[in-house]
């Protein structure tokens, strides 16, 4: 998959806001033409945002701690500064202007790509193409409206500020664009997704887990549903989202498989296509392979034994296969690097990372939070447990499964729907840590964090507190969007 990221290198001159003028420079006849179902299918590739945010949604997160000088430490701007809610001003990898700059260039080629459609003399031959292209222009923009704009609120979406939804090609440079509201962006993502998702076809695909297959749109549906409240469409999309409405088959066997492999092995299968938990997989240019498990300010020793050292709701203990690269360096067995050489006989090339963007967790995960808000606490129950089965070792539905009591008694609350709330939102934090999605969860429930230096000082960032919504980069503001306030 990493080669295409060459096929079509004339689209990154065309990403908004990029002050670029090369493309606008070469003729019409020099560009490449989209003018087959191949090309526009190798476009796509390139439609998913090849950057991640992990690097410091992770660290914005309350499963970040901070390690202090420990031994091997590493220390860089965007792991620091979202720590500390400080804008990063680095435009690397893993910086929250990377994250910005790759979304937009995949929302550039979904829009070349529907160009291309629209103009062939035969648009109906390319009907999957142009459901990867919506769907996956979509997404780019609810990833983007949901790290730099105020979380979704009924309320108030109508007057906060978006994000520019950008539906052309760029024909010039630096365009003015208009911010308009959260409401509108959500509007424009529903209408691509919907308008999207029953036009896609899994069989157009080699590798169809690097394409949004229909498993993966309607995964992406129960998540945007779940921002938008809409609780019923969350359970609808999550029972579509596999054959036969059955999502446990698919589900990470952790107890089975996971947790019996070398690190080497759990190392190399975490991000495997084969696997059948993995949705949609992503290849990002990307240092984290490299230092999740070192970064100064991640998941330290105290979060180990709360999720995994410790008896959890269930009266048990996860199985989770953990290791360290030195003193107070975790990880999980999840990511390694990738590496393309530009030079095949010197060590000079690209690390990118393999990301899971959706997985069959998520969708049990966002169905069962679904019912929890409509009170259907019984369906909510059996989803929790459906996961607890591969997560405990020897589980036993008599002494571990999850019960309204139990929930309760364990988060130290008499209301029902709370502890189960809570239940929930602890399962994910486990299941997705050092993937940064935490943070999602943070934004939608508004929950406060507290962050504590390691000479003892702490802080905590409210939900009002602006800095939890990323600063809009300022190539950006040369294009007329207005910046976050500070």
């Amino acid at each position: 998959m990493i080669k295409k990221y060459l096929f079509y290198t004339f689209l990154s001159s065309t990403l908004a806001f990029s002050g670029c003028s090369d493309y606008l420079d070469q003729a019409v006849d020099q560009r490449t033409q989209l003018d087959t179902v191949e090309k526009v299918k190798e476009l796509l590739a390139t439609a998913y945002p090849q950057a991640d945010y992990a690097t410091f949604t992770e660290a914005m997160s309350d499963l970040a701690q901070d390690k202090g000088n420990v031994s091997g430490a590493v220390i860089d701007e965007t792991n620091r500064n979202p720590y500390f809610y400080q804008d990063v001003q680095s435009k690397a990898q893993g910086s929250p202007d990377n994250y910005w700059n790759a979304c937009y260039a995949a929302i550039a080629a979904a829009n070349h790509a529907l160009e291309a459609i629209s103009k062939a003399p035969n648009p109906e031959a390319y009907s999957a193409q142009k459901g990867e292209a919506l769907v996956a222009r979509a997404y780019a923009h609810f990833m983007l409206v949901t790290l730099y704009a105020k979380v979704y609120d009924p309320a108030t979406a109508g007057t906060d500020p978006g994000v520019p939804y950008v539906t052309e090609p760029e024909k010039v440079v630096l365009a003015q664009y208009d911010r308009r509201t959260v409401s509108y962006v959500y509007q424009k993502i529903e209408q691509d997704l919907t308008t999207g998702l029953p036009l896609l076809n899994n069989n157009a695909y080699r590798v169809p887990k690097y394409h949004f297959n229909t498993a993966a749109a309607h995964a992406f549906a129960t998540r945007y549903y779940l921002f938008k409240r809409e609780y019923q469409k969350v359970i609808d999309h999550a029972n579509q989202t596999f054959g036969g409405g059955s999502i446990e088959p698919n589900l990470r066997p952790w107890v089975g498989v996971y947790s019996k492999l070398t690190a080497n092995e759990g190392l190399a299968i975490y991000t495997q296509a084969s696997q059948n938990a993995n949705l949609l997989l992503v290849e990002a240019s990307s240092l984290w392979a490299r230092n999740y498990a070192r970064y100064r300010y991640g998941f330290a020793t105290p979060v180990v034994n709360y999720f995994f050292r410790s008896p959890n709701v269930t009266g048990a203990q996860w199985v989770q296969p953990l290791y360290t690269q030195g003193t107070d360096h975790w990880l999980i067995l999840k990511f390694r690097e990738h590496f393309v050489r530009v030079d095949p006989n010197a060590e000079i090339g690209f690390p990118y990372t393999i990301f899971p963007l959706f997985t069959a967790e998520e969708v049990l995960f966002n169905r069962a939070e679904a019912y929890i808000e409509l009170n259907r606490f019984a369906e909510a129950r059996a989803d929790l447990n459906m996961y607890a089965r591969h997560r405990i070792e020897n589980y036993n539905p008599s002494t571990h499964a999850v019960t309204d009591a139990k929930a309760r008694a364990f988060y130290k609350t008499s209301n029902t729907k709370q502890a189960l709330l809570n239940t929930l939102l602890d399962f994910k934090a486990a299941e997705f840590v050092q993937e940064g999605k935490r943070w999602f969860d943070i934004l939608r429930h508004r929950l406060p964090v507290t962050h504590t230096t390691a000479d003892g000082q702490s802080f905590t960032v409210a939900a009002d507190d602006p800095r939890r919504v990323l600063q809009i980069p300022q190539e950006a503001k040369l294009a007329g969007v207005e910046l976050n306030p500070r």
